[in-house]
């Protein structure tokens, strides 16, 4: 049974840039935290429309082809266990020896938590991850000469923990899924990786559509969305009567995002199109119900100053929002009053409490007299993160 993961994933969020979400963290009482993760997904997606997890970023390609995550490649290698544990304590020097120094110098995972993602790795490219508890403990030399199941070879499984540490590779785009909501979702590089405070957009959109049914039958939009995190969240809430568009620019998100709408088997409920913004969506002016977005609003200057794991792996594309961070937000707000239907709910995900006074104020006065009930909403660690309101 796969355990609900707290990694670090959130090293941008406001002034100071690392907030207190910097550690993936799980909630109290997660309903979530022991759902088996690869029961979650369906089996509509045949193998032969995947590649298998790489141990190096994808070219971008307007035909690319996802992934496999670890979890879910076919265990067709092995290795005894005594080679496993071997692997088992090379990993755990090489973790230990970063001691705290990735956090001294960027606010970067230290020993401890790296320790914890080596028997997550593991968790996912052991078949029996029951014997990762054998793992380092004194055996018979009968138990380890035993055959174990692996899903990638013990010398890819080798190079990937050595990426995780010598060039800080997220653990995400290593075993190839996040565990975000009650979701395990496909990504890789070229894709942004969902973080924890983002589930709170599902939240908002579930409170509101529960007070109003007419919004739950309507056209939603996800503008920028990455996994498909959103989209598929937000299409779980609206349950059989809704319908979602999901747009992203980078032909690699797309494809993503596509594999995980269809391993959720949301393919009636969600359409994932090409391009900027709202471009994929000019037949739709006027008509939609609902709009989220998580756009890229991290200050230019600021990029080089994120976690390794983040600057030097994630997508600028995703990450970058011009000046001041705000050069997408402001687009899509200018963009808002004419894609919503009257009534019509929209939030967006900011960088913390200046971009989300300066959002609001500019949607309360700047874009004149166009919404109401314009909010501004904290994540679960207490930091002003989301502007939310309604089309007049």
């Amino acid at each position: 049974m796969m355990k609900a993961r707290c990694l670090l994933r959130a090293p941008y969020s406001s002034s100071p840039l690392v907030s207190s979400t910097l550690h993936r963290f799980c909630k109290p009482g997660n309903k979530f935290a022991s759902q088996n993760h690869t029961l979650a997904f369906s089996s509509s997606v045949s193998s032969s429309s995947v590649s298998p997890i790489s141990s190096s970023p994808s070219p971008l390609s307007s035909h690319h082809k996802p992934q496999v995550p670890l979890f879910l490649r076919p265990p067709i290698y092995s290795a005894t266990l005594s080679d496993l544990t071997n692997f088992f304590n090379w990993g755990k020097t090489l973790a230990s020896s970063v001691g705290s120094s990735f956090e001294q110098i960027d606010n970067g995972p230290d020993a401890t938590l790296l320790l914890r993602e080596l028997k997550w790795f593991l968790d996912d490219a052991v078949e029996d991850s029951s014997l990762i508890l054998h793992l380092g403990t004194p055996q018979n030399e009968r138990f380890l000469s035993m055959e174990v199941r692996l899903r990638a070879g013990l010398d890819q499984i080798y190079q990937l923990w050595k990426q995780r540490i010598e060039e800080r590779r997220p653990l995400q785009y290593i075993v190839g899924c996040e565990h975000w909501r009650d979701l395990v979702l496909s990504v890789e590089e070229g894709v942004l990786i969902p973080r924890p405070e983002t589930e709170k957009i599902v939240d908002l959109v579930e409170d509101v559509v529960g007070k109003c049914g007419v919004l739950r039958e309507g056209l939603w939009v996800d503008l920028g969305t990455g996994s498909g995190a959103l989209a598929v969240g937000i299409a779980r809430v609206l349950g059989k009567s809704g319908k979602l568009i999901a747009t992203d620019l980078s032909p690699v998100a797309v494809a993503v995002a596509r594999y995980n709408v269809e391993r959720y088997g949301l393919q009636g409920s969600i359409e994932v199109r090409q391009g900027s913004w709202f471009d994929p969506l000019m037949d739709l002016e006027g008509e939609l119900a609902g709009m989220v977005s998580n756009p890229p609003y991290i200050p230019s200057k600021d990029i080089s100053g994120l976690q390794a794991e983040v600057g030097k792996h994630e997508p600028g594309l995703a990450l970058d929002g011009g000046v001041e961070g705000m050069d997408h937000l402001i687009y899509l707000c200018m963009r808002t009053s004419t894609m919503l239907k009257p009534g019509g709910f929209f939030a967006f995900e900011t960088n913390g409490e200046k971009q989300c006074n300066l959002l609001a104020h500019y949607l309360e006065n700047a874009a004149g007299s166009n919404f109401r009930d314009v909010s501004i909403v904290s994540d679960f660690a207490g930091i002003l993160r989301f502007v939310t309101g309604y089309r007049k």
